[in-house]
């Protein structure tokens, strides 16, 4: 395999994953495959139980934070897949993606699932991003 397509370990300071044998996020080249983020504080404790927006909000920013420790940010992003325990916070989830990302919006698939990691999780969200990618965007 090339030099630059050799996979790298994407981690913040503190890396709540790191009990869990699995990686906050893996670069390949210019692609970051971003592992799936929840409300969790840097603990691992569940943020804002029976709260979706808050705990869709602090996902965002966990996502932002591993976006950031891998040289790539919010606009970078290509694609996610979203993960709910409740089809009924669709709306907000809408509201979300037009308050954390922009046009083109990214793709997106979205599922509703019984139960996430942790019973308390009502929300998750997965990420592949393109280093630079932002700076291309047009809004077509």
């Amino acid at each position: 395999m090339p030099a630059a397509l050799t996979m790298q370990r994407v981690r913040t300071d503190i890396d709540p994953f790191e009990p869990f044998a699995l990686s906050q996020a893996i670069a390949l080249g210019d692609w970051l495959f971003v592992s799936g983020q929840a409300a969790l504080d840097a603990q691992g404790r569940v943020v804002a139980a029976g709260d979706f927006v808050r705990q869709a909000e602090c996902a965002f920013a966990n996502l932002q934070q591993v976006l950031q420790a891998g040289g790539a940010s919010l606009d970078d992003v290509v694609k996610v897949t979203l993960f709910l325990t409740d089809m009924g916070h669709f709306p907000d989830v809408v509201e979300l993606r037009r308050r954390y990302f922009r046009a083109p919006y990214p793709a997106d698939s979205i599922v509703e699932v019984r139960a996430l990691a942790l019973p308390e999780l009502m929300f998750e969200i997965e990420a592949i991003a393109v280093r630079g990618a932002g700076a291309a965007k047009t809004t077509g």
